[in-house]
């Protein structure tokens, strides 16, 4: 434990040296993102050699989408080399699109050590900031994706599943679950063979996305009939991220049978991106020293055909960005997809507030996903009785608009005592939170919200079927459209009657 310690200390005064100069930080990685691409294929289109600053790097090189270099993805995958980067990828990282079906995004010899250094990182800084070390001697449960790797040109598969293939040497002895449990492509079977395999020993920390981490939870106490902290007397950190985790924390908690410390993460097949470096602050560390160039949209501005794109060195607290990354992987000039707030600038630190594509705007109101997940929060804070498994918002549009509303489809295990006031709650907040919305609802353009309580299984049952259950799957929180909504409906029925 003493020496987890002397390099948690060496591995935050490192840390601090790029936290301290910011700003020279990104700039010394856009010049060698840039000098290193210029014999690329895209490098040589974009004119890389020949680029001496930020603001002619915006000339050339627009944001885009996975959508728009999904060709240069198509070359590399018929075996091209020097596309986007240097040679060839070492892995692609396949995930969900939300238009295009699966991206493949590249991982390269450069960016790979940041995923894992990252990840690393993030329990150092808590070994630092709290002095606990203790979990080190136990053993430690990540649930994620399968280390499955197709044999194409460049091997495909999921982040979660591709890192299990670099796991340290130091760390391979305590880490849970073993290759083969890993390898179990069916989620609740596997879940089923990570209980049998963890049951028994010590475990000290578990990691993984909190609606599959709960999964695993209620599993194991329909197998045990105990809770979480009766079978690990000795549990005391959870590692996750993928999603806010206001909405769990309750039920988290309940489910362990007592609190324990959380680090929050943001991996993205992307890059790591942030994390929570401090149990006090909940908000992230962004991670500027780690192959990455970041740039940033005002989203106020991100539908508009003249957005302004600024660097670091521009934003401000407060405001709600679009994220654009520039990576030692091949992406330039890349919108993640995912909106982000500064809650500091000294050091940058960051919070998650939703998906640029994540909204309902039926009515005009432009409610976002950070919205949907305070008034969540608060709800459950105020109605302290409820426990929820997940939850969806979508509008329901009728043929007169003043008969619309807003819909939220929830799966309660403990519903409220009054279900009234629990809307109500729920409505208050978001009024609070989105003046459009309080001016809609307030004007009688739009009724207020309504809930619709599914029947239990709803939402696991509705994802199995989309074959989207488990590993690095979420449960998209709210949509413009009643796709999810029509679907958690229809299913909901059926359960009730069957």
């Amino acid at each position: 434990m003493l020496a987890s310690k002397l390099i948690a200390r060496w591995i935050v005064q490192r840390q601090n040296k790029w936290v301290r100069n910011p700003i020279s930080t990104q700039w010394s990685i856009f010049k060698k993102l840039i000098s290193r691409a210029k014999d690329t294929v895209f490098g040589k289109e974009h004119g890389f050699s020949s680029i001496s600053s930020y603001k002619e790097f915006k000339q050339r090189v627009p944001v885009r989408t996975y959508e728009d270099i999904s060709s240069y993805i198509g070359k590399i995958k018929k075996g091209s080399e020097n596309v986007l980067w240097p040679g060839i990828p070492l892995y692609f990282a396949e995930t969900s699109g939300t238009t295009s079906g699966s991206k493949y995004i590249p991982i390269t010899k450069e960016s790979l050590p940041y995923h894992l250094s990252t990840a690393r990182n993030a329990l150092l800084n808590y070994i630092y900031t709290t002095g606990k070390s203790d979990f080190i001697n136990g053993k430690m449960l990540f649930l994620s994706g399968s280390p499955k790797l197709s044999n194409d040109n460049v091997p495909v598969g999921r982040l979660s599943g591709i890192v299990n293939h670099h796991i340290p040497f130091y760390l391979k002895k305590n880490h849970l679950p073993s290759f083969k449990t890993n390898c179990i492509d069916n989620w609740e079977d596997k879940l089923t063979s990570v209980i049998d395999e963890v049951v028994n020993t010590k475990l000290t920390l578990i990691s993984g996305i909190p609606p599959w981490v709960q999964m695993f939870f209620d599993r194991l106490e329909l197998h045990t009939n105990c809770k979480a902290s009766q079978i690990f007397s000795s549990m005391s950190l959870l590692v996750h991220g993928g999603v806010n985790f206001a909405p769990y924390r309750t039920k988290f908690f309940n489910s362990i049978g007592k609190n324990i410390d959380t680090i929050e993460t943001y991996p993205a097949s992307e890059g790591f991106i942030a994390f929570q470096d401090l149990q006090e602050d909940t908000s992230l560390l962004l991670q500027l020293n780690s192959g990455i160039f970041f740039e940033f949209i005002p989203m106020s501005e991100y539908f508009s055909s003249k957005s302004t794109r600024i660097s670091l060195e521009d934003v401000t607290t407060g405001v709600d960005y679009a994220l654009i990354l520039s990576t030692n992987a091949g992406l330039w000039a890349y919108d993640l997809g995912d909106t982000i707030r500064f809650s500091s600038i000294n050091p940058y630190k960051i919070e998650v507030t939703g998906r640029t594509k994540h909204f309902i705007s039926a009515f005009g109101e432009h409610v976002i996903a950070e919205e949907i997940d305070k008034a969540m929060e608060e709800a459950l804070k105020k109605n302290p009785e409820v426990t929820i498994t997940e939850f969806t918002v979508a509008p329901y549009i009728a043929p007169k608009q003043e008969d619309s509303y807003h819909e939220w489809l929830i799966e309660f295990i403990h519903k409220p005592h009054d279900i009234r006031k629990f809307a109500a709650d729920l409505e208050n907040k978001i009024k609070m939170l989105n003046p459009y919305y309080n001016n809609l609802v307030t004007g009688k353009i739009l009724q207020q919200l309504k809930i619709n309580c599914l029947t239990n299984g709803t939402f696991n049952y509705t994802m199995t079927n989309k074959k989207t259950l488990g590993e690095q799957n979420k449960v998209v929180r709210l949509s413009n459209n009643r796709n999810l909504a029509n679907e958690l409906c229809e299913n909901s029925v059926f359960l009730k009657n069957n």
